[in-house]
């Protein structure tokens, strides 16, 4: 038998990194389309709005599901699973401009958010302790680094090439992540007893899909549709959560999840994931709005995005800068601070919407913030479950971020489409309505601030993880 010999910790890191960028970008990557795509599609723009609904809904039905059956049967295997998600929706997109393949290809997409979770419990795994908090900081981080790069990349292909090339690119790098996974990082022997919780995750899944339906279809389906969804929604829960309770292997462990170090994690990764989606909604938008409303500044596609890039190189920079934060001070701490961070870069946004120098400013402010919130949420749910049970752990972390920008995206929508200004039968958003949208987010950072002090306080967090990280 041939031992293959263990690979740097570093280069496990570089690849699962890798990795976690290129799926947050895959999930970003058809919003600087979207205006072009009716046409494209010969469909309404509210069916091409499944395209980002439908990928919202795979990713949050299977992320705490992949994260499970990883904890369960191998972390790697299951990534490579959801790796090959990936490339199989970027061939999908790729090779059609039919509306339905492109929705079955975001499907497929979707589901492959799993893979940051499942890194950070690789790495939590794999790699010796010292490098444990710095080393998740970066993959957490990449969730927000993937989707600050991903609009702007994409409005460049959109832009000079024809826009499925940017889902050929997707599916050759998604290959290539496969390749390095297979080569380089391990398989680890972490892992949980039981079966796996079927009534559990179809319990879980018919409650996401009713309430992110409900949630993101509230402006365009009748009224008695989206209350059935959400009487659907409610009443599952406790039917839902009597049978986790009573089942020897649940999905999800209810105990666990309702210690608060978890509890109001939990609640506080919802508020960020809100708030760090306002951001990207309406930077793109609110430089391109024309420049009769007064405030508009009538800039291209191409611009829009580029707005958005130096956020994303902030939060390349500061995803360390966070983990040594953590092992100083401990990851409570540096989750207040960065809830406070972007709930400032709110009071930027609010005073600076009429420039472009003023709004890359503020949302370079917000995303400095999500970075160093993105890297400390990892490591407050490691701390407070047991090892077997990170990836899962880490996953309904994960769900709730995307939770909270599914409410967002609905909130920001109905926000600017109610809130409007007209001329000359010209109708767009009124400033007031940005400025609407700035103020929710930053009190969502606010409040996520608050929840960091319901948080316990672990006495001897900064001390162990600063004696591993000598």
């Amino acid at each position: 038998m041939i031992v293959r010999p263990a690979a740097h910790p570093r280069l496990i890191l570089a690849v699962l990194a890798f990795c976690g960028v290129l799926v947050a970008i895959s999930q970003t990557i058809v919003v600087p389309l979207l205006p072009e795509l009716p046409a494209i599609t010969h469909s309404s723009i509210s069916d091409v709005s499944w395209l980002i609904t439908v990928t919202l809904l795979t990713g949050a039905v299977f992320t705490p599901l992949l994260g499970r059956a990883g904890d369960m049967y191998g972390k790697r295997r299951v990534l490579l699973i959801a790796l090959g998600s990936m490339v199989i929706g970027s061939l999908l997109c790729a090779s059609s401009s039919n509306l339905s393949v492109l929705i079955a290809g975001r499907a497929f997409q979707g589901a492959a958010i799993a893979v940051v979770p499942l890194g950070i419990s690789i790495l939590r795994d794999e790699l010796p302790p010292r490098r444990v908090i710095p080393s998740i900081a970066i993959m957490s981080s990449t969730l927000g680094v993937g989707a600050a790069f991903g609009i702007p990349a994409a409005t460049l292909v959109v832009e000079y090439a024809n826009w499925h090339a940017m889902f050929w690119i997707n599916l050759g790098i998604g290959l290539l992540d496969i390749v390095l996974i297979l080569l380089i990082v391990p398989e680890s022997a972490v892992k949980t007893s039981g079966r796996f919780d079927i009534l559990g995750a179809i319990g879980l899944s018919t409650f996401l899909v009713c309430l992110l339906l409900a949630v993101s279809k509230s402006s365009t389906w009748s009224t008695s549709v989206i209350v059935t969804l959400y009487a659907v929604a409610v009443a599952i829960v406790p039917l839902w959560a009597w049978y986790e309770l009573r089942t020897t292997s649940p999905l999800v462990d209810l105990r666990v999840s309702a210690r608060p170090a978890v509890l109001f994690t939990n609640l506080g990764a919802l508020l960020i994931g809100f708030s760090f989606y306002a951001n990207s909604l309406s930077t793109a938008q609110l430089v391109q709005e024309p420049t009769w409303t007064g405030y508009g500044l009538g800039k291209s596609i191409v611009v829009s995005g580029l707005c958005l890039l130096p956020g994303g190189v902030a939060m390349v920079l500061l995803s360390p800068v966070s983990a040594r934060m953590s092992a100083a001070r401990g990851p409570r701490f540096t989750l207040a601070v960065a809830s406070v961070l972007m709930a400032a870069g709110y009071v930027v946004r609010f005073f600076t919407s009429h420039d472009v120098a003023g709004i890359v400013i503020g949302a370079t402010v917000v995303s400095a913030g999500t970075a160093v919130a993105y890297s400390a949420l990892p490591a407050l749910i490691m701390h407070a479950v047991p090892v077997t049970e990170t990836a899962a752990a880490n996953g309904l972390n994960t769900l709730m971020r995307t939770v909270g920008s599914a409410i967002c995206s609905t909130i920001v929508a109905t926000v600017l489409a109610g809130v409007t200004i007209t001329k000359e039968g010209r109708v767009a958003p009124a400033l007031s309505a940005y400025l609407i949208v700035f103020v929710i987010a930053g009190i969502a950072a606010v409040i996520a601030a608050g929840l960091v002090l319901l948080i316990p306080a672990r006495r001897s967090e900064p001390a162990r993880v600063e004696v591993a990280a000598t």
